[in-house]
């Protein structure tokens, strides 16, 4: 049976304040910070509450409360907050805590700045910084807004990379980013490579349909010596920016 608990109620918002409070002493006793993602701070206070109100206790709502009593819910283990899991192991390794809710003063500063060149980024008409560029550069994957921001940024001088479709070539020939630098097809990734000589300490993102053909090349080009590989998370087909065909 679901519980429906009214967050309009002011029994809700009542509960609600005292959760606040609760989890600023958390910050307070253990030397952290919340969270900079409002949302995110938000929806686990409210699951908080919520388990307060229905349970008496506040379980972490990132995970299932087993048990049907009192009893059987403390013999389960269940989490609560804050949980010893948290603070002995997720928070001094991770830096957070699994829901992220309580994170060391360091993680919510990266937190913080990642949301930063994000929120840049998705709105790049006023271009990228240099430092912003080279922080995408440093990131394992990135999505298509990311990737026209970075192309707009190479096309100011701001930042040099190679972009590489790793498709086959009828795929290329048909459609491909515009700006791409080479076609290094997969099924000849080894043979085709050779464009790319000497070119190892260059910036190389590179792409295919869906980003998984692009993912094992990017494996392979790090095995090889690459200094910086990024990987078009999903592809081209994620892609809303400017198109070419042809030869």
């Amino acid at each position: 049976m679901i519980t429906k608990i009214d967050m309009n109620s002011a029994e809700f918002m009542a509960e609600f304040e005292r959760t606040q409070a609760f989890s600023d002493k958390v910050c307070q006793q253990f030397s952290l910070t919340y969270t900079p993602l409002h949302d995110v701070k938000e929806s686990i206070q409210q699951g908080l509450t919520r388990n307060k109100l229905i349970y008496g206790k506040r379980y972490c709502p990132c995970f299932m409360v087993i048990g049907n009593t009192k009893e059987e819910r403390e013999k389960a283990g269940n989490r609560l907050c804050p949980c010893t899991p948290a603070l002995n192991e997720e928070i001094p390794q991770n830096g957070a805590c699994h829901c992220t809710l309580f994170c060391t003063p360091e993680h919510a500063h990266a937190l913080a700045e990642e949301e930063q060149l994000k929120e840049v980024s998705h709105t790049h008409s006023q271009g990228l910084s240099k430092e912003a560029c080279e922080a995408l550069m440093h990131q394992k994957e990135i999505d298509a807004d990311e990737l026209e921001a970075l192309l707009e940024a190479r096309s100011r001088g701001i930042v040099r990379f190679n972009l590489v479709d790793t498709r086959e070539w009828m795929e290329w020939a048909q459609y491909r980013i515009k700006g791409t630098d080479y076609l290094v097809p997969t099924t000849s990734f080894y043979d085709a490579l050779a464009q790319l000589k000497g070119h190892e300490k260059t910036p190389t993102i590179v792409y295919c349909y869906s980003g998984s053909r692009s993912a094992y090349c990017q494996r392979v080009l790090k095995h090889l010596g690459y200094q910086t590989v990024v990987n078009l998370g999903n592809g081209i087909m994620s892609y809303n920016g400017e198109i070419e065909s042809g030869e």
